[in-house]
């Protein structure tokens, strides 16, 4: 979207949750990263966090929203928008910058990718307000030096994540699905947590694996059948690490009308699907009810 404020053009962008439906770990790679493929989809605006650009000279980053003061005390240059800015300079030193505002919704340290959701909202946001350049600039590319997570991201879509993140491929369709996504407020770092896994080598180097086939899904039963053949490998460790996770888990599935119940990421944040919009919103409502303390959205998965 593109709209005028006071200081003039001002383009905005959503930045939504990723949930990772699946996620296997099939082992760690010669150099040290480790070998993923997960099926990905994002959630609707009721998740996401909300970056808007107002072009001009140099960089800067503004903070709102529930998790800024958390992202204010980080470090200088940790932040992944400005890592992506970075990343964008170093390919098109002429690129046009500006104000970024970010409003920070999401969960942080969540595994919901919202830090990654948020860099891949820079990317789009840069690439628009520069439309003399964005031609010659390998975006995609650009994503995967940022974080594994941007890839996939940068796009928003119904997808299957392989290798550490490089390796997108979207789905033709995914079935009406909504969603209940609860997060505990405790962050969990993902590298304690494939720390805890500790997944064996991979064998060969794994960087020329490629996902045999893109799964097709003939309605939701289908897609429900598909997810219960498959795991989030990182939901053990996770839960060693922070067991709130199982209560979060549990809460969900027993909600009325939710088909499957699962971790995201390397957690600690769960979700629970639905057929239908009104059992989503329904079930919300009664967790947040009954666990106040915890961040509770419904959704509409894409």
């Amino acid at each position: 979207m593109i709209r005028s404020d006071n200081a003039g053009l001002l383009l905005t962008d959503a930045a939504p949750a990723k949930i990772n439906l699946t996620l296997a770990v099939q082992g760690r790679r010669p150099d040290g990263y480790h070998q993923l493929e997960s099926l990905v989809v994002f959630a609707g605006a009721e998740a996401s966090d909300a970056l808007e650009l107002v072009p001009g000279d140099g960089f800067r980053l503004e903070l709102s929203g529930s998790g800024a003061a958390h992202l204010a005390r980080e470090p200088s240059g940790s932040n992944l928008i400005e890592k992506a800015v970075a990343a964008v300079l170093r390919a098109a030193p002429r690129v046009r910058g500006g104000t970024f505002r970010l409003c920070k919704n999401l969960p942080v340290a969540a595994g919901i990718g919202g830090g990654s959701a948020d860099a891949a909202a820079a990317l789009r946001l840069v690439r628009r307000s520069n439309p003399d350049l964005a031609d010659g600039i390998d975006w995609m590319r650009l994503a995967t030096t940022i974080s594994a997570d941007v890839p996939v991201c940068l796009e928003s879509r119904a997808s299957v994540m392989e290798g550490i993140g490089e390796k997108v491929t979207p789905l033709p369709a995914l079935p009406p699905v909504w969603a209940v996504i609860a997060n505990p407020r405790m962050p969990l770092s993902t590298a304690d947590v494939f720390r805890a896994l500790a997944a064996g080598p991979l064998h060969g180097n794994g960087a020329d694996a490629t996902l045999s086939r893109v799964p097709t899904f003939s309605g939701l039963a289908d897609l429900i059948a598909h997810l219960a053949d498959a795991n989030n490998d990182l939901e053990g460790p996770a839960t060693r690490l922070c067991p709130v996770i199982g209560e979060v888990r549990a809460l969900l599935a027993g909600l009325d009308g939710a088909l499957l119940a699962r971790m995201s990421g390397s957690g600690p944040t769960c979700f629970a699907l639905f057929a239908a919009s009104e059992a989503a919103v329904e079930g919300a409502r009664w967790l947040a009810a009954h666990r106040p303390e915890w961040w509770v959205r419904a959704t509409a998965l894409h």
